[in-house]
């Protein structure tokens, strides 16, 4: 079983991070605000203004560790790691297996198999603990509709194909999630479909900020078994894009990223005050926002839950890091076939 490593997220504005010995030191305004040990961090993640010590960025690529930057919603600027120690034959395979269009739709069709079936899950679930009637009975036909989507993609022949039956899914999908947010909260979350950039409510907001976040697990993820994340199957190839890794997050955007969306909101763990607007009409999750979602984040990842393949308990957190790891036995030729995550 691998170790699971932690993220350091630093959301604070104007933080400076150093190296004092084997800690990194995050300083804020000249004061110590936190110290963790090197060995248990796996990565940096850094949103909006916040700088790394020379000294501490050299350690981080010389051990491994990538440091990234993301805007204050958590869109991507930039990464830096240290020099690719993957493995090259892996890589060879993935580049042979993406030239490959019978194994490229497969590999698609894995991916959106796996997301569909969460999705219908989810809707699912949220029938099961919905008090309205007329929301439960919405809630189970439109998971039937997803499920039909389901069953087309083995009929799909080309990508183009595919992308139109999760396209179709996922405008049913969201359709519905204004029937997962509870009653006393729904003004504040109203939800009437998906906006992402710039992200135009609340909801949309605090979506596209946890798809962030989980993409950076699940591109560090393939890039821990020597995957290259750039090179995807489902998503197109474009410069900078990590296609790979896209990918993989379709499997676990219901599961882990909109299951925690709702819990939060519909708990009220976090609320309209943790939102700012902006000019132009963006909606942005504000610093005390990122600060409790992150936390929350953290939390999920260190829950624990059977995985449908491999029958062994493990934490929520180590899901794409197992997933790589299945994706890569595959295109080593030493599994038939990519069985993408099913959540129980």
């Amino acid at each position: 079983m691998m170790v699971l490593l932690n993220t350091l997220y630093v959301t604070t504005p104007e933080a400076y991070l150093r190296l004092e010995g084997e800690t990194v030191c995050v300083m804020v305004e000249k004061e110590k605000r936190l110290q963790v040990p090197m060995h248990h961090l796996g990565s940096v993640v850094c949103f909006g203004d916040v700088m790394l010590s020379p000294a501490l960025l050299g350690r981080c690529m010389a051990d491994g560790r990538s440091v990234v930057w993301l805007e204050r919603n958590g869109r991507f600027q930039a990464r830096v790691e240290g020099p690719v120690n993957g493995n090259i034959l892996l890589r060879q395979a993935q580049y042979r297996a993406a030239d490959d269009p019978a194994k490229t739709i497969d590999l698609a069709r894995a991916f959106l198999a796996g997301k569909l079936r969460n999705s219908r899950n989810v809707l699912l679930r949220g029938a099961r603990d919905s008090q309205n009637d007329t929301e439960r009975a919405a809630l189970v036909q439109n998971a039937r509709l997803v499920a039909g989507h389901l069953r087309k993609l083995p009929h799909a022949p080309d990508l183009d194909s595919l992308r139109g039956e999760e396209g179709n899914a996922a405008r049913i999908y969201f359709q519905s999630m204004q029937h997962l947010i509870r009653q006393p909260v729904r003004n504040d979350f109203a939800f009437d479909v998906r906006s992402r950039r710039p992200p135009t409510d609340p909801m949309n907001a605090l979506l596209s900020f946890l798809y962030a976040v989980l993409l950076h697990d699940c591109r560090s993820a393939l890039e821990s078994v020597g995957l290259d994340p750039q090179l995807g199957f489902l998503h197109a190839v474009r410069p900078g894009r990590a296609a790979l890794a896209l990918d993989l997050l379709e499997e676990f955007r219901s599961v882990i990223a909109d299951r925690l969306a709702l819990t939060l909101v519909n708990r009220g763990q976090i609320q309209a005050n943790h939102f700012d607007k902006r000019e132009g009409g963006a909606v942005l999750l504000n610093d005390e926002g990122r600060k409790a979602v992150i936390a929350a984040y953290q939390e999920r990842k260190q829950e624990t839950l059977t995985h449908s393949v491999l029958e062994q308990v493990m934490p929520i957190g180590l899901l794409p890091h197992i997933q790589a790891r299945l994706l890569a036995r595959h295109l080593r030729s030493e599994a038939p076939a990519y069985v993408p995550y099913l959540h129980r």
